[in-house]
């Protein structure tokens, strides 16, 4: 697959662009669409209503772009964390590129299965609590990669929800992860609501704006700590656009409608876990009270995650009483509050750690 581009990721106008160049009329690239997003064709040679010569004049060039997750983990719970090998966009196109990784963590849940996609190799975030940012970052994942892991996953058809939450700061590489929701709710592509997407992030400032601007789909900020100084020790990208200048940013667009923002909150025995905490959460959201017209219980709401230890990080998991407290604080001023099920614990769950290991065994 090594030097020949891939359609996997193109929108309807670049597809018809692709046959223009080769001598094909235009419509072609619709054909190439519904092929693609309709039905998820593996090969050229399965687009059958597209003439035998110019199936080879493309093949020539191009190729699906679809490449099968290459391990997985299987939980008892029913969540598979997949392995995606990946060319990046800050990789030259080389053999090397078989040891780079990414996962994807599929989710069943009763009538809704989420897909929990990556956006890099790696993050430069370097958060205290992620193994992720342990690795720093080896690239951005083009259009392709990202909707690859979706177009590749054996359950791509259950998939009812996506969320941007895998490896990589999505506003880190904006124009792809913009560019992948654009494809997944076309028309002529896969054509999902944007309320079934979020896009989560620690909150990154001209392209956090971009994103509130640009897209339809639902936020998630990566909060953690209600207090400056501590989320910067948590997280370093805190000093470049703090907590509070994110929800000054949020509250100044329209949440009233069907679009949600929700606040990511890993809970840490002894460090973030006290009703002091819990009422500067309260202080610290009430500027989007206004945003979205009085109305916490619909458009916003906190989700609390138990913290599962990872190597070489001194944060602990919270006791299960102090996390039923901080829910119950928040539910009690308004602010829907729910403590998120853990799931895929039997299995490499913490994201980074199934990519590290690969890496780790492919570098030897």
């Amino acid at each position: 697959m090594i030097g020949k581009m891939p359609l996997l990721g193109l929108r309807l106008d670049e597809l018809k662009e692709v046959a223009r160049s080769l001598g094909m009329p235009a419509f072609t690239g619709e054909q190439m669409a519904k092929w693609i997003y309709g039905q998820r064709v593996k090969s050229i040679d399965e687009m059958t209503n597209i003439s035998k010569a110019n199936r080879e004049k493309l093949k020539e060039q191009y190729t699906i772009g679809c490449m099968p997750p290459i391990d997985s983990q299987h939980s008892k719970d029913g969540t598979i964390k997949y392995l995606f090998p990946v060319r990046t966009q800050n990789s030259p196109k080389t053999e090397e590129q078989r040891h780079l990784f990414v996962e994807t963590v599929y989710i069943p849940d009763g009538n809704r299965a989420t897909l929990c996609v990556s956006c890099q190799v790696g993050c430069k975030m370097n958060c205290l609590f992620c193994q992720t940012g342990k690795q720093g970052v080896e690239g951005n994942l083009t259009v392709t990669d990202i909707l690859n892991q979706i177009y590749a996953l054996p359950e791509a058809e259950k998939l009812t929800n996506i969320v941007f939450m895998g490896q990589g700061e999505p506003m880190d590489n904006i124009d792809a992860v913009m560019g992948a929701t654009e494809i997944l709710t076309a028309h002529y592509a896969w054509a999902w609501s944007p309320k079934r997407i979020t896009v989560s992030s620690v909150g990154i400032k001209s392209k956090l704006k971009r994103f509130l601007e640009e897209s339809e789909c639902h936020l998630a900020i990566s909060l953690h700590s209600p207090l400056h100084e501590q989320r910067a020790e948590l997280m370093p990208s805190e000093k470049a656009m703090s907590i509070k200048e994110i929800i000054e940013l949020i509250s100044k667009y329209d949440f009233t409608h069907q679009r949600r923002v929700s606040f990511e909150y890993i809970v840490f025995g002894g460090t973030n876990d006290s009703l002091e905490h819990a009422r500067a959460i309260v202080e610290l959201l009430r500027p989007l009270n206004k945003a979205i017209g009085g109305k916490w219980d619909s458009q916003l709401r906190v989700n609390l995650i138990r913290f599962h230890q990872i190597p070489d990080v001194p944060l602990k998991g919270a006791d299960e009483k102090r996390m039923e407290q901080m829910r119950d604080y928040l539910n009690k001023h308004g602010i829907t509050t729910t403590i998120r099920a853990s799931r895929g614990q039997d299995i490499f769950a913490a994201c980074g750690l199934l990519s590290t290991d690969r890496k780790r065994l492919s570098n030897r």
